[in-house]
């Protein structure tokens, strides 16, 4: 198999999307059995000044959707962040599976190429090449927030090890 737009991309968005569904899970179960408020997790952050788990959540999947679609050149769907609860989360992160399950690879061909902009019309502008959107910017981005997740549910006492973070490959 040869390294494609598609393969760098979509495949590892899965594959981490999947991890976090497993690793929500075992935080409600946690949750559950230790009887903590799902609260006390879902709004839980690293730092003060960082975002708490819903927002890291939301996030990871927006990146997934976002950089997989804009490179695939299609329409965005439009995920509202209205998530409160481990369910409903568990429901943002199955309707962002089905999204890039629903692309084919042939609609990244040329994607290498295509002119990304970032933040148009605003100061913060900046146009990149697919391929430097996808490698420098998306993927970066990306796991960033997955890895944060992780470490807010870890760092509160969640039973997770390397083996959840990495997801089925």
């Amino acid at each position: 198999m040869s390294v494609t737009m598609y393969s760098t991309s979509v495949p590892v968005f899965k594959q981490m999307l999947g991890s976090l569904q497993v690793i929500l899970q075992k935080a409600q179960a946690h949750a559950t059995e230790k009887k903590i408020d799902d609260q006390v997790f879902l709004q839980a952050r690293l730092a003060p000044d960082m975002f708490h788990l819903i927002r890291q959540i939301q996030i990871a999947a927006d990146f997934a959707k976002s950089v997989a679609g804009r490179l695939a050149g299609v329409e965005l769907p439009d995920f509202q962040d209205t998530e409160t609860s481990f369910e409903e989360l568990q429901q943002r992160l199955s309707k962002t599976l089905n999204f890039l399950t629903s692309l084919e690879a042939s609609q990244f061909d040329g994607s290498e190429s295509r002119q990304i902009i970032l933040r148009p019309g605003t100061p913060k502008e900046k146009t990149l090449t697919g391929t430097a959107y996808l490698l420098s910017y998306g993927l970066p981005q990306f796991f960033f927030h997955v890895t944060t997740a992780y470490a807010i549910l870890r760092h509160h006492g969640v039973d997770l090890g390397k083996r959840d973070y990495m997801g089925n490959y």
